[in-house]
């Protein structure tokens, strides 16, 4: 069954969440939280569920300014520290002391901050094209969405992200309403700050096993930071998606829910083969 819900952060917004669970009712099942990517939210994750939520707890949550989330105030300061804290504050919510925690894109760079934060709550880390911070090229975006408006500017620069050749258009355009809806001026406020950020020597931090799967063409992120995850993240899986680029989560989903349960099952025993 899937239930929605939401809470108040301890700062007065509103963070909303799912919790989808079809494991087998006799079975104490993990927990795994699911972090979207910066400019989607929860719904982004509709094709992972069917094969995760089977053998997992699945918590998915909106990220602060997206989903069903309420969007801060400018006057809010956005920091990493606090992105975070949603997360540790929706665990405690729940009763969970320690999850798994997989994500995809900007929200790689919630759970690689809460792996070096909270390390006794993390079992392990799966993330999907997630760099340790945005390259800082991405600041280049916001003066176009300012201009053109969001979904111009995603349709416009579509290119960095699907294969087009092998992506459905319906996809695509999916995608494009989905991303469209959000908040403009939060989005420059996100993307703004996830490009002047840079964990990269911190990445010895990250202790529990972890998962990098990565676009081989990345367009997004600076690709060479993946060779830095997989040189300084102690217990790290490296999968490369060769001649893909960056939103390998929507266009392999199926892939990724493979792989992930795959490192699960050689790193945890779970879920048996």
């Amino acid at each position: 069954m899937t239930e929605a819900a939401s809470f108040t952060a301890s700062d007065g917004e509103t963070i909303a969440y799912y919790i989808d669970d079809f494991t087998d009712p006799w079975r104490r099942a993990p927990v795994m939280f699911l972090l979207h990517s910066a400019m989607g939210d929860s719904e982004r994750f509709y094709s992972w569920v069917p094969g995760l939520a089977r053998h997992f707890r699945l918590v998915r949550m909106d990220l602060r300014g997206h989903g069903r989330s309420s969007v801060p105030a400018p006057s809010v300061p956005l920091t990493m520290d606090r992105l975070v804290d949603d997360v540790v504050e929706l665990m405690a919510l729940l009763g969970v002391g320690k999850a798994h925690v997989t994500a995809n894109s900007a929200g790689g760079y919630v759970a690689q901050n809460l792996a070096m934060r909270e390390p006794e709550r993390v079992l392990s880390m799966a993330v999907v094209g997630s760099t340790p911070g945005l390259s800082p090229e991405a600041l280049k975006w916001l003066p176009r969405i300012k201009a053109e408006g969001l979904r111009p500017f995603l349709a416009d620069t579509i290119h960095m992200r699907f294969d087009l050749a092998s992506t459905d258009p319906g996809m695509v355009e999916w995608f494009l309403d989905q991303t469209g809806g959000n908040d403009p001026d939060f989005v420059v406020r996100f993307i703004g700050y996830a490009a002047t950020q840079d964990w990269s020597d911190q990445l010895h931090r990250i202790r529990c096993p972890s998962l990098v799967i990565l676009p081989g063409a990345e367009t997004v992120g600076a690709a060479a930071l993946y060779d830095t995850m997989r040189d300084r993240i102690p217990d790290v899986r490296m999968i490369a998606y060769e001649h893909m680029p960056h939103n390998i989560a929507d266009m392999l989903p199926d892939r990724c829910v493979v792989d992930i349960l795959s490192f699960h099952r050689d790193k945890f025993g779970y879920p048996k083969a």
